[in-house]
């Protein structure tokens, strides 16, 4: 069976092939090619995730907006990197 594409993928799970991805490669058993091809799903998967994220940030920026009662104040990511 051939892998959704991660744009038509629900976000968790995006997310938890995303972690099998990772598992796998931190494994380190996989041959260079195969390695290389979980790199890339896994680089693809990451960024539809981000977009994702991104995306619902907006959509909750502009309900609030809507609310005038309502106070916007910008999102301040606070995870350690």
């Amino acid at each position: 069976m051939a892998a959704k594409k991660p744009e038509n993928m629900a976000f968790e799970e995006t997310l938890k092939e995303l972690d099998t991805i990772v598992n796998g490669l931190e494994n380190g058993d996989l041959p260079l090619d195969a390695a290389l091809k979980q790199f890339e799903r896994g680089i693809a998967l990451a960024r539809q995730g981000q977009k994702t994220l991104t995306d619902a940030e907006q959509r909750v920026e502009i309900l609030l907006a809507q609310d005038d009662n309502a106070s916007l104040e910008p999102f301040e990511d606070t995870r350690d990197e």
